[in-house]
This record gives C-alpha cells, sequence and structure tokens, in this order.
C-alpha cells in the first residue's frame, strides 16, 4: 500500500540487503547450525545462489531430513545446466506428481528452450503440469514454428506484456517476422506496447525486425520531445517513431502532443494517424482529462489498440456519462476482453439506458451469480442485493482429518513453520488441483484449525458450488475491532472488507515499500497516527502487534475518511495510494458520479482493483454481520467534484 511511499521502502530494502546477512548465510559463515532445519535454510540459500560446491555439502548434512525432495532439488538446481539428462529424469520419476518435481521441469525446459533443444523439450512440456510460465508458452510456439506450422494468432493472443518477453518471446516475435508469419504492423504493434510500458530493452530486440537502429530506437523512447520535434520525416520507420515518441510526450503534455499531430497530419497515412491520436489518447485518459480526452478517442477509428487503450477508451466515456460511445468502444474490444465480467457489467449497463433491456437483462443474469464486484452489481441491477449465501452440509471430522493426512498439506505446514511462505503456498496449492469442492472446504477448515487464514480465505474461494462465507470472510480479534471501530463510529464490515485485501490476516505481513501487520501500516503513517491520539510510548516494533495495529490503523482510515466527505471509495483508495490522489481524481470529474464509475476509471491498476476488492469484501461482511441484504451500491454511493453535493443520479 502507499505507492507515495516506494522510495522509502526501495531505500529500506536496499539497506537491509546490505547491512544484514540471511540468518542461514550467517549460520553457514560461523560454520554452527543449531538444526537440520538451519541447515536446510542454508542449503535453499546456496542453490539460490548457484552455489553447487556449498549446496552439495550442505545436501550431504541431511539424509534424514523431513522434505527429501526438495533437499535433492537444491542439490541439483545449481548445477542443472551440467547435470545429465538421465539424472534430471531420474529425480522427476522419483518425485512425480510433487509440486517441486514440477518446478525442476519447469526449470530444465526453460534450459532446454535456451538451448533450442526441441525434441525434448516437446516431450517434456506436455508433463509441465502448472504451464504458467510465459517463458515455456513461447518456447512452445517457437518449436511449433521451426516445424512450418501457423502460430501468429496464439502469439498475438499472448504477446501482451512486453515486461515478461525475455529471450524466448522476443526471439518468437524475430522467429516469426522472419517467417512472414508476423507482419510489419505486428512488429510495430509490439514496439509501440514495449514503449507504452517503458520496456527500452524489449523494444532495442525490436530494431532489426523495424529496419531502426539502435539510437533512433533510444531517441524515440528516451529523447522523445526531440522526436517529436523533427516530425514525421519521409519513411515508414520515421513516421512510426514519431508516432511513439507522441506517446512519451503525452506522458506529460497531452495538448503539446495533440498541437505537434495536428500540424504534420496531412503527411501521415490515415491509419498512421489514427494510431498517433490512440497514443496521446490513452495518456490523456490516464490522466483523466475530460475536456480534450472524448476527441482524442473519436479520431482513433481503425486504430489497433492495446488493451489498456481498448479498456480506457471504456472508461473515459463512462466519466463522460456517453453510453452510447461505451456500447460503442465495448464492441470494438477483441472477444476475449470483451467478456471479461467488467465490460460484460458495463456493456449491460450502455443498453440498458439505450433501451435494450431485454439483451441487458441477460448479460446481467450471466455474471450475476459471481461473487465479485461486478457480480454483485449485476445482481443489484437485476432488483436484488447481495445475502450470504446458503451453506451447505456441514463438514465431518473425518473430512477435515483426511485433508490434515495429506502429505502436501503436511509440507506446507512444515514451511509455513519455518516461514517460507513461497514454498509452503506451492505446496498448498498444488494439491488443491486435484480436488472436490466438498475436499476445497475441508482444506480450508484444516487451514483455520492451522491458523494460516490466508490459506482458508484462498482456498475456500475457489469453490463455486458449495460455498461457506464464515471461510472466506473470517473476522478474528473480534474484541479488538469491536472496541477501536466504536469508539471511531467506524464500519467495522469495511475495516474488516479492507483488512482481507491488505493481508488476507497474515499477522507479520510485510508488503514490498516496508508496510506492516494486519493493516498494512507505513512505519511513517504507524509514527504519524500515534502522535495523532496520542499513543505514549510508541516504538515502530509495536507496528506488528495485533491490537496496536487495528488501533492505529482504524484511526487512520476513520482520518482518511473525515477528510474525503465520508466516501468510502475515496478513502479506500486513499489507504492504497494516499490521500492526495483521490482528490486529484476527484478533481478531474465533470460531473457527479457513480462510486462504481469512479472506481472503474481510477488510473492505478493496483489501486482500481483494490478498491473493487474492498468494497465488495465488506459488503459480504456487513451480510454477515448483520443478517440481512446489503447493496453495494449504496456503499459505493456517488463521487462528485469538490464543492458539489454528490446528489441522487437519475
Amino acid at each position: 500500500m502507499f505507492q507515495m511511499k516506494w522510495i522509502a521502502g526501495a531505500l529500506l530494502a536496499f539497506a537491509s540487503t546490505v547491512l544484514l546477512l540471511p540468518p542461514a548465510q550467517a549460520q553457514k559463515k560461523a560454520g554452527t547450525f543449531v538444526n537440520d532445519d538451519d541447515v536446510f535454510l542454508a542449503l535453499r540459500d546456496a542453490a539460490r545462489r548457484d552455489d553447487a560446491v556449498a549446496a552439495a555439502d550442505l545436501a550431504s548434512r541431511l539424509p534424514n531430513y523431513a522434505i527429501p525432495s526438495y533437499v535433492d532439488y537444491y542439490r541439483l538446481k545449481p548445477r542443472l545446466r551440467l547435470a545429465s539428462s538421465l539424472e534430471i529424469r531420474d529425480y522427476l520419476r522419483r518425485y512425480d506428481g510433487s509440486a517441486i518435481a514440477d518446478r525442476l521441469r519447469n526449470d530444465w525446459l526453460l534450459d532446454l528452450g535456451r538451448q533450442r533443444n526441441f525434441a525434448v523439450f516437446d516431450e517434456q512440456y506436455p508433463l509441465f503440469a502448472l504451464d504458467d510460465d510465459l517463458q515455456l508458452k513461447c518456447y512452445a510456439l517457437l518449436s511449433r514454428a521451426a516445424k512450418g506450422e501457423q502460430v501468429a494468432v496464439q502469439a498475438r493472443a499472448l504477446l501482451v506484456s512486453p515486461k515478461d518477453y525475455g529471450d524466448a518471446c522476443s526471439t518468437l516475435i524475430a522467429t516469426l517476422a522472419q517467417a512472414g508469419q508476423f507482419t510489419n504492423d505486428d512488429v510495430w504493434a509490439q514496439f509501440r506496447l514495449a514503449a507504452e510500458t517503458s520496456q527500452v530493452v524489449a523494444a532495442r530486440r525490436l530494431a532489426p525486425l523495424i529496419e531502426a537502429t539502435d539510437s533512433q530506437i533510444i531517441q524515440a523512447i528516451e529523447k522523445a520531445p526531440l522526436v517529436m520535434a523533427q516530425g514525421p520525416g519521409n519513411s515508414r520507420v520515421t513516421h512510426q517513431l514519431f508516432i511513439v515518441a507522441l506517446g512519451r510526450v503525452a506522458r506529460t503534455s497531452p495538448d503539446q502532443a495533440a498541437s505537434a499531430l495536428m500540424n504534420v497530419e496531412s503527411r501521415l497515412l490515415p491509419d498512421e494517424r489514427a494510431l498517433g491520436w490512440s497514443q496521446i489518447a490513452l495518456q490523456a485518459s490516464l490522466k483523466l482529462l475530460p475536456e480534450t480526452t472524448t476527441a482524442y478517442w473519436s479520431r482513433t477509428s481503425g486504430a489497433a489498440l492495446s488493451g489498456e487503450g481498448y479498456q480506457w477508451r471504456v472508461r473515459m466515456a463512462l466519466r463522460s456519462g456517453d453510453w452510447a460511445l461505451v456500447r460503442q468502444a465495448i464492441d470494438a474490444m477483441p472477444a476475449d476482453l470483451r467478456d471479461d465480467a467488467a465490460w460484460v457489467y458495463w456493456r449491460a449497463r450502455a443498453l440498458r439506458s439505450l433501451g435494450e433491456r431485454d439483451e441487458a437483462q441477460k448479460l446481467f443474469q450471466s455474471i450475476a451469480e459471481q461473487t465479485n464486484f461486478y457480480g454483485q452489481l449485476a445482481l443489484e441491477d437485476l432488483g436484488q442485493k447481495i445475502s450470504i449465501p446458503l451453506a451447505g452440509e456441514p463438514l465431518t471430522a473425518a473430512e477435515i482429518a483426511r485433508v490434515a493426512a495429506n502429505p502436501g498439506f503436511r509440507r506446507a505446514l512444515k514451511f509455513f513453520d519455518m516461514n517460507l511462505r513461497f514454498e509452503a503456498v506451492r505446496e498448498w496449492n498444488w494439491e488443491l488441483r486435484k480436488m472436490s469442492e466438498r475436499d476445497h472446504l475441508a482444506a480450508a477448515e484444516f487451514a483455520r484449525q492451522s491458523n494460516i487464514l490466508d490459506r482458508m480465505v484462498n482456498t475456500s474461494d475457489r469453490t463455486k458450488s458449495e460455498r461457506d462465507f464464515t471461510q472466506r470472510f473470517p473476522s478474528p480479534f473480534r474484541d479488538f475491532m469491536v472496541t477501536s471501530t466504536s469508539a471511531l463510529g467506524l464500519d467495522m464490515a469495511w475495516v474488516y472488507g479492507l483488512i482481507r485485501q491488505e493481508s488476507r490476516f497474515i499477522m507479520n505481513a510485510r508488503s514490498h515499500v516496508g508496510a506492516s501487520g494486519l493493516m498494512q501500516l507505513m512505519p511513517s503513517t504507524a509514527r504519524y497516527v500515534a502522535n495523532k491520539i496520542g499513543m505514549s510510548g510508541f516504538t515502530p516494533g509495536q507496528v506488528n502487534d495485533v491490537s496496536t495495529n487495528i488501533q492505529l490503523g482504524t484511526n487512520y482510515l476513520n482520518m482518511v475518511l473525515r477528510d474525503l466527505d465520508g466516501s468510502q471509495a475515496l478513502a479506500t483508495a486513499a489507504y492504497n495510494a494516499g490521500p492526495g490522489r483521490p482528490r486529484s481524481w476527484r478533481a478531474t470529474l465533470p460531473r457527479t458520479v457513480e462510486g462504481a464509475i469512479f472506481a472503474e476509471s481510477i488510473p492505478f491498476a493496483e489501486t482500481r482493483g483494490y478498491v473493487k476488492n474492498v468494497l465488495s469484501n465488506a459488503t459480504y461482511y456487513a451480510a454477515l454481520f448483520e443478517g440481512k441484504p446489503q447493496s453495494l451500491k449504496a456503499r459505493l454511493g456517488n463521487v462528485a467534484p469538490k464543492g458539489f453535493a454528490p446528489t441522487e443520479l437519475p
């Protein structure tokens, strides 16, 4: 949380890295270990450093360790590139069906892909159960393309996130371009996407394919004002680089970029003009500029937009209240994007506003059973409120005992006890793949009994037909919460909804920027609030104490809520992104809008998802606490520009 504190968090992380040795490394240097778990932690660190000699020595000290598959994995991983195929296959055979064997197969497949050993890759890739690695997906398409198969359609659907491309996906783009499966337009679309997301390395890898020099690419991205001032030139390459430069300049000044484009429109082809306007319109949208953005989008007809472009065209139409444009923009989306619950919902709203009520009702009904933000909104648009589904048959002790005896769950508990959450979650989730919904509920109950509430929530959240909302929406530490929220007159359901999103009830949770505890407080925020409420003797170490964390977090949330006129939508955004940003987003509103539209058009993806999830959670918590149906729309309310009353909307 609190993106505005990222610099402080980064400095803290740097200082920790430089000044503190991990416990296992410190013990290794000292040459002493308290127990086998300490040796295992040192082994894990050695494997992560690719120190094969140290890993072999440490693994030899663990002949009877409780989790031999991981000992053998960490022994093998640092020398995977030198290991024989026979040795790797032997490991996979011995631990067949386990999470860590699937992890080793993932590692091996990456190495096979880098070597272009597609004969073995093609044999092993179908056996990779999780199939969640973008690099491997790209290598798989590379292998098929090498055999002469047409894979351009699959590649276009896959290649949407340049920050994750690496060697595999960049090579795939080059291979398809050289084979004629990717057109020049495909390659330039990839270049614009890399520039749009500031992935300079990915953009530079495309230089040979677009016949641009490395210097030209660097200038278009990093010295965009200069390229824009030079104009589009006389070639396709300089036209496209000019278009990219427009988008980069529009990040700080959409009007300046628009002026530059208008001055040279006659020198560009119609599709180039549309692309230029799409670059400017996206950046203007992210700045929430109401006056000009709709006009910019109106000039993009026929342009191939990025996923973000398609979505922001709809969001700005929502903010302007133009339902015809909302429908038109959603209809123009690729099918897979258009079928997302968000755009199903907003398309239904547009159709209803345009008088097509029957079709709108069908769309609302198609998502109303989903227990998410859009499912809840759709349910209300069907005239119902949000209630807690009836629970099924109570779990038996035998059902819980059966999952408690599962070896994968036992490994997960061992890792949780060692604070190795990555390994623990991997083991836990691996076992869930093979289970029925009833088993999921039993596993969630086992997690509750083991006091691993985040796994309880996550596991129970996966069920569709059998549901237990007491697992999905737990309310631990109720005595502390009642005391704090009652004293402040704060909505307890909202606070629990926020905690569920922030930390999933992990008491010692710590974010990548240094936020801590149940309510994920930044150290500076904790000190500020402690001082404001007169908490004497506060020290930073207290922030992970449950009662202190709740007291500080609820007081801060209450301060933010009062500052933002009692709007939970605005205050939730402020808790995640800092109070200044929701004020600026609100100031750009051309009129009073529904809270759902405000949430949909938050320009930070993290905060946008955060607000939706917190208020969706809070609605279910309120239904649980009060024992009656609730309204998410009422909780969202309306959001108005400062100084305007959030009056009822027609």
